[in-house]
């Protein structure tokens, strides 16, 4: 027959009461114990563009090129077409640049909802145009060669007809320090983004002219602006106008010159989205 020591027993037993003690135990301290979540990431911060400076530097003279820009009276312009940053009223995509005729602005549009405002002066061809395009030539003091029907118009221009060679760039030409010249497809539609010597002009509709800067802000929009920046021109911000066969650019000038060297061949995708 099998017995059992009455020592093991007792011994089992106290094994088995200190072994429920201390599961007790462990259960009391997990319970009093604190979870601590896992750390959020913060959210990236939004993008605030970079300051633009003061008036005074911003319009302040230039030596450019061989060519020595003044300074420009800024206090004598209206202070909403000053270069300045503002909310993006366009909601277009970062890059693409907003010609609004109706408000004599031009918003190049940045990340985090915002946009960089220039003021222009819009002549006829700023007017008698309207559509989506794309920057396809860029040209620091770039030759005028105003196109015969001008001529025809003001036979004093013929010393600088295509004929003649055109006006070499400087101080006085009709395109300032800088044009960015504007393409359908890969069509030139005459149709330029350019400086100009007059600001005076620039909030005002004048005669001549697609749609000019003061030449400091039109070099300042020249170094901001890569190839194949999209570019839309509608009469107000929020209510484009639709292009038709009948709104054709008045030519300012003759066309991109023989033998430039455009900034590449046009994708298929980019006539997609214009």
């Amino acid at each position: 027959m099998f017995t059992s020591d009455p020592s093991s027993l007792r011994l089992s037993r106290r094994g088995f009461l200190n072994a429920a003690a201390l599961g007790a135990a462990s259960v009391a301290v997990s319970a009093c114990a604190t979870t601590r979540p896992e750390p959020v990431e913060p959210p990236p911060p939004a993008y605030v563009e970079p300051p633009l400076g003061d008036y005074a530097t911003m319009y302040g003279p230039i030596s450019d090129s061989g060519f020595e820009v003044p300074a420009i009276p800024f206090q004598k312009i209206d202070p909403q077409f000053l270069r300045q940053i503002v909310p993006d009223p366009t909601g277009q995509k970062p890059g693409t640049i907003v010609v609004d005729t109706t408000g004599h602005h031009l918003y190049l549009v940045r990340e985090g909802g915002q946009a960089i405002r220039y003021g222009v002066g819009l002549g006829r061809a700023g007017f008698e145009w309207a559509g989506d395009a794309v920057v396809q030539w860029k040209q620091k003091w770039p030759k005028w060669t105003p196109p015969d029907e001008m001529v025809a118009r003001q036979p004093e221009l013929r010393e600088y007809s295509a004929d003649n060679g055109g006006m070499p760039g400087g101080l006085k030409n009709p395109l300032g320090a800088r044009a960015l010249y504007l393409f359908q497809g890969n069509v030139d539609t005459l149709y330029r983004l350019h400086g100009s010597p007059e600001w005076n002009s620039i909030g005002k509709s004048v005669s001549s002219g697609c749609v000019r800067l003061i030449n400091q802000d039109i070099i300042d929009l020249y170094d901001r602006v890569p190839s194949k920046t999209p570019v839309i021109v509608t009469a107000e911000v929020g209510q484009p106008m639709v292009a038709s066969a009948n709104r054709k650019a008045i030519p300012i000038d003759a066309g991109v010159p023989d033998g430039s060297i455009l900034l590449g061949p046009i994708r298929r995708d980019t006539d997609e989205l214009f």
